[in-house]
């Protein structure tokens, strides 16, 4: 059983939405939808980048943590941290407290605090794939966990100086920021509905 079910409310949605309370609000209005911004694209980035060998369960339910420990992602703020700021995150129980992840954090900011504004969501929308390529997955067998587009879009920030993000990792960057709709055809939420 992998296609899409019927959830509390009769719905059809992909299975992975329905796996806990908390997965069926981000699974009906967050995932898969287009997200612009330097500031919001660098915190997906981010947090795709802490749930590597988690369940992503894991990190939305730290979220509003997160938020708070690395000033709501916003760039500028996150490349002033000091190593003082990194033993506080290495305490905050609020977060995944691991330090390469919280490293590669502030490295992130650190870099892309010296592009121009709007480039890395010109940069990471320059690998979104033509949607007409792509036929609406039916099962979640269907669904990729690696692209060509997701390995380019890691050589590409890796090559800009971004650590973190590998072709897996860039790969659910792209489904949660809508670069790609990975939901399933029969899902209530596919198209952004």
């Amino acid at each position: 059983m992998s296609g899409a079910i019927p959830g509390p409310d009769g719905r059809l949605r992909c299975p992975w939405g329905l796996s806990a309370e908390e997965y069926v609000a981000y699974h009906d209005t967050e995932w898969g939808r287009a997200v612009h911004g330097d500031d919001a694209l660098y915190e997906r980035l981010c947090l795709e980048a802490f749930q590597s060998g988690l369940s992503w369960i894991t990190i939305l339910r730290r979220r509003e943590g997160f938020r708070k420990a690395f000033a709501d992602f916003r760039i500028a703020k996150v490349a002033e941290f000091t190593d003082a700021d990194k033993e506080r995150l290495l305490g905050d129980a609020g977060i995944i407290r691991n330090r390469l992840k919280i490293e590669a954090t502030i490295a992130n900011a650190q870099a892309l605090v010296t592009w121009s504004p709007g480039e890395l969501d010109a940069l990471i929308w320059s690998y979104a794939p033509d949607p007409a390529t792509r036929p609406a997955p039916r099962t979640l067998s269907e669904v990729p966990a690696v692209t060509d587009e997701s390995t380019a879009l890691s050589k590409a920030l890796k090559k800009r100086g971004l650590r973190f993000i590998g072709p897996t990792t860039a790969y659910a960057l792209m489904q949660a920021c809508g670069l790609v709709d990975d939901h399933l055809v029969d899902c209530v939420a596919r198209g952004g509905a």
